[in-house]
């Protein structure tokens, strides 16, 4: 049975949510789950805002049919061509055998390489500014390459103020009956989702969301409608502002991140010392986590929400510890910059962890390095307590100034 939603009178969604889905993209950990979100606008002409994943087609299928009401689908929009937004978009095509595909030059492109069907007098391909009228409404394109795919544009509704944002605005977490932000305790429940699904899949390309957003700040924007989670129609202004600090690498929490990678629990006690030094001295809002135990996702996110992080790592075959390793390969993949980091090592025989550490901090974009560093020789003794000490004064120093 279906169950669609009201946006507006004439604008309806026509999602679902999939809560089996453990990871996201293959690599991401949704506990949440995630939802896949499709609109049509009801006018003169008919217009589906993209389509959905192939877990949830049916439901998707069910709520599109109920919508129309036997009425025929005139145009098929394509913001985004990633599968779980255009798996369906075939099986729409033979349903609905009038109907015209619109989307870019790139957007066709990407239909040629994910299916064998032939488009030919189906599709309409728009360019920048360009516009599209349905009879009340009418639509106009805007592109935005790489966010996060290069073929991803916005669709504006000029006449209602809606903003169709592609994967902008987007969240990991199943919708549950609720589809606006503003019914939702958006800040508690959702922000760390969001948050964690901007920097990881989105992340990497904070030049062109910027450019998105400056596009985005001519428009008068009532509603914005993403690709996945909830629909914005109350305080857009509050959410735009994150994804300002998001895209500019501006952290969002002036205290310390510190994160270590341990063997047996030497590494791990340094951190700790250090939190609580930081504490002592008044620092607040401190994060403590394990390399091996938190998810990369979660790790860049972090990274990407604190000023000052703190990597303790053990001295490994020779290396890094490999979930520390792997997180500075991620750190620097997500584009992770303008931070201040600290550094700790742990060798019983030969120390290598910082040298290697600052090795590949040095590769990413605006990394300052604190200079004071400490090495511990298997476990922390007093001249260790007494550097991590020397450490926590050096990082409430640069917070303080």
């Amino acid at each position: 049975m279906y169950c669609y939603g009201t946006v507006t009178p004439d604008l309806f969604w026509l999602g679902d949510s999939d809560r089996r889905l453990a990871l996201f993209e293959n690599a991401y950990p949704i506990p949440r789950g995630v939802s896949y979100n499709a609109y049509l606008v009801m006018d003169e002409k008919t217009i589906l805002m993209d389509t959905v994943d192939r877990s949830v087609g049916e439901q998707f299928f069910e709520n599109l049919e109920a919508c129309l009401k036997g009425r025929n689908l005139d145009y098929v929009v394509i913001n985004h061509m990633e599968p779980d937004h255009c798996a369906t978009l075939i099986d729409v095509i033979l349903r609905y055998p009038g109907v015209t595909v619109v989307g870019n030059a790139k957007t066709m492109t990407m239909i040629d390489q994910f299916f064998d069907f032939d488009m030919t007098g189906q599709s309409l391909i728009v360019k920048e500014g360009d516009t599209l009228c349905t009879g009340r409404h009418t639509f106009t394109f805007a592109m935005a390459p790489m966010v996060h795919w290069p073929e991803a544009m916005v669709t504006y509704d000029m006449s209602d103020k809606v903003l169709f944002s592609a994967d902008a605005f987007g969240t990991f977490g199943a919708l549950s009956g609720n589809l606006f932000a503003d019914q939702m305790d958006f800040e508690h429940d959702w922000l760390s989702d969001a948050r964690r699904y901007y920097t990881n899949i989105v992340g990497k390309y904070g030049p062109q969301v910027q450019a998105l957003l400056k596009k985005a700040a001519n428009l008068d924007i009532q509603y914005i409608c993403p690709l996945h989670g909830p629909i914005w129609r109350e305080n857009v202004e509050w959410y735009i502002d994150k994804y300002q600090k998001w895209s500019t690498y501006t952290p969002e929490v002036k205290s310390v991140l510190v994160i270590y990678g341990s063997v047996y629990g030497h590494t791990e006690n340094a951190a700790l010392v250090l939190a609580g030094a930081l504490s002592r001295r008044g620092v607040t809002n401190i994060a403590v986590h394990d390399a091996s135990v938190t998810h990369l996702s979660e790790l860049v996110s972090l990274c990407f929400q604190y000023s000052h992080i703190v990597l303790a790592s053990a001295t490994y075959n020779n290396g890094i510890f490999t979930p520390m390793e792997t997180l500075l390969s991620d750190m620097k993949a997500h584009n992770v910059q303008n931070r201040t980091v600290a550094i700790i090592e742990n060798g019983s025989w030969a120390p290598q962890a910082a040298k290697l550490m600052r090795a590949e901090l040095e590769h990413m974009k605006n990394i300052r390095l604190l200079e004071q560093s400490v090495t511990l020789k298997s476990s922390v003794k007093e001249a260790q307590r007494v550097a991590l000490e020397e450490l926590a004064d050096a990082l409430v120093a640069d917070l303080q100034g």
